[in-house]
């Protein structure tokens, strides 16, 4: 199976900014975030992390025993000049029209169409390889990454439009499951937060 886990809150996402390919580290609550998932990773035996600092830190606190791989294709959204800008920066009708348009790119960034492709590549790459985790029972490959590449790794396993993402929630700290079921991707949990003790 697949654990795609969301890195723990940011100093930025504590300020409700967009967060894309800055880099901005862990608050104290993200740490403990991090250290939340610990129970939830049993069999994880591969981890590769979005090469930004956030998703870097949660894999150490999460994974401590796994040496990560560093993948590009799981990093954030590029937002572009949108980058560290209040969320309300953006109009509503401005988030409408990204939501109408997946190829729309992020102030002068990305599109969400450009990571599906990114994502969806390693994605397909894991599926028709049988030998990988993915088609593993007990050994799992866990992802810290980021919303934007999580959402677009469960449209891939539910096969719907990227567009789709835009109804979902992915909080802080979070665990998505994707499996198979017989050769077909499926969707086992989605934005599982672990309790903070």
């Amino acid at each position: 199976m697949i654990i795609l886990i969301r890195h723990g809150q940011t100093t930025t996402n504590a300020q409700s900014l967009l967060v894309g390919r800055s880099d901005p580290h862990l608050t104290e609550l993200g740490q403990r975030q991090s250290r939340a998932l610990v129970p939830y990773l049993t069999g994880v035996a591969e981890v590769w992390v979005s090469p930004l600092t956030r998703a870097r830190q949660t894999a150490a606190l999460a994974l401590p025993d796994i040496e990560a791989t560093v993948k590009e294709s799981f990093i954030e959204v590029d937002y572009g000049d949108l980058d560290g800008q209040p969320l309300g920066v953006i109009s509503p009708e401005g988030w409408r029209a990204f939501q109408l348009d997946h190829d729309a790119a992020f102030g002068g960034g990305e599109s969400l169409a450009s990571v599906d492709r990114r994502v969806h590549a390693e994605l397909d790459a894991l599926l028709v390889d049988e030998s990988s985790l993915l088609h593993a029972h007990d050994r799992h490959l866990a992802i810290v990454s980021h919303v934007s590449p999580i959402k677009s790794a469960t449209v891939w396993a539910l096969g719907i439009p990227g567009s789709t993402a835009w109804r979902t929630r992915l909080d802080n700290g979070s665990i998505t499951t994707i499996g198979l079921r017989g050769v077909t991707p499926q969707l086992v949990r989605f934005n599982v937060v672990p309790a903070l003790h």
